[in-house]
């Protein structure tokens, strides 16, 4: 329970969309709320002062450094917008006694169907196609793609939107392969589904998708040696976080053919890049700026999540577990590292 009951939240890195979708949930809460663009950081952190709860995003650090001036300035709550957690020291929230929670769920289908749109993107070239046609160019070829229906996806992760994922595959009669070291989703399952090693997945997927958390044991889980015993030609979508693959492996991988087509929406350097307009600078990551070259891969900035139902539901979500911990109740609790 906070010292100070007065209900403030302070939101770093929000946008305009954050102001209009939070402004309209907390008309059934009544929180003071306080936008700043600017990222979280050890420096920004001075904003929060006199704030008992702050709400960072995805490339906000809340790092050791962070966490101590913001608890040296009042903070007790940090109430992420987000499922993700890993860019929150959570051994030294533990020590301070902050409260961190984060939103569950908001749309898996926003992430998934985004997912399917990439595949859908990637395979039929649209890309190229509506680059093309705009220019005056109706031929074909380069554009030849192939059909989804009987060939094998791979689902790594099969959480709630691995599962949502795997029935929109489904629907295009696809064979789906899953990697979990969870309990096996029911409805995958019921699909016809069969879960497999990491190895055998990749070895017989025509298309890999990413939807696993990022945690010291899925750090890095696509690297040099994975892109390696991934089937040949086949295709890599990372909807999930940046950290799961080796960014530096993948220029390798497509210059050799061994990946025949890639779709990213997070990177594992995004930070200070997306969410950002930089068209006006020389980008001075080497390797997304390499990625970028490929006429076989899709970036997204990190925008899979971004639906209207999605941002209400983040909204929604995140003002509640404040208002839950300010009544002095805990939901949807991050669990904290025991040492």
């Amino acid at each position: 329970m906070p010292d100070n009951t007065t209900p403030r939240l302070i939101l770093f890195s929000s946008r305009q969309y954050d102001a209009d979708t939070f402004n309209q949930a907390n008309e059934a809460f009544g929180i003071e709320l306080d936008f700043q663009e600017t990222h979280l950081d050890a420096q920004t952190a001075v904003l929060a002062q006199g704030f008992t709860a702050i709400c960072p995003f995805v490339n906000d650090s809340v790092d050791k450094a962070v966490l101590e001036k913001l608890h040296e300035g009042g903070t007790r709550l940090i109430a992420l917008r987000s499922a993700g957690f890993n860019h929150v020291d959570l051994h030294a929230a533990k020590r301070l006694g902050l409260m961190v929670t984060r939103v569950p769920a908001y749309s898996p289908h926003a992430v998934a169907e985004h997912a399917a749109g990439m595949i859908l993107t990637l395979n039929r070239r649209l890309h190229r196609a509506v680059a093309r046609t705009r220019e005056g160019d109706f031929s074909l070829t380069g554009l030849l793609g192939f059909d989804l229906h009987g060939k094998t996806v791979g689902i790594i992760g099969t959480g709630i939107i691995g599962r949502v994922f795997g029935g929109i595959m489904a629907g295009f009669g696809m064979q789906l392969l899953c990697y979990d070291p969870g309990k096996p989703a029911d409805n995958l399952l019921a699909r016809g589904a069969r879960y497999v090693e990491l190895d055998e997945l990749l070895a017989n997927s025509d298309i890999v998708s990413l939807h696993c958390p990022l945690l010291p044991s899925t750090y890095h889980l696509i690297d040099e040696h994975a892109l390696a015993r991934i089937k040949r030609g086949a295709m890599l979508i990372n909807t999930g976080r940046g950290g799961l693959v080796e960014s530096n492996a993948l220029v390798g991988a497509l210059k050799s053919g061994q990946l025949g087509n890639l779709g990213l929406d997070v990177y594992e350097e995004e930070g200070g890049l997306f969410f950002e307009d930089h068209s006006d600078n020389l980008l001075q990551d080497d390797t997304l700026a390499r990625l970028l070259t490929f006429p076989n891969v899709i970036i997204t900035a990190h925008q899979a999540f971004f639906t209207h139902e999605a941002l209400v539901e983040i909204a929604t979500t995140t003002l509640d577990n404040m208002k839950a911990w300010l009544d002095g109740t805990a939901r949807n609790l991050v669990d904290t590292p025991s040492n």
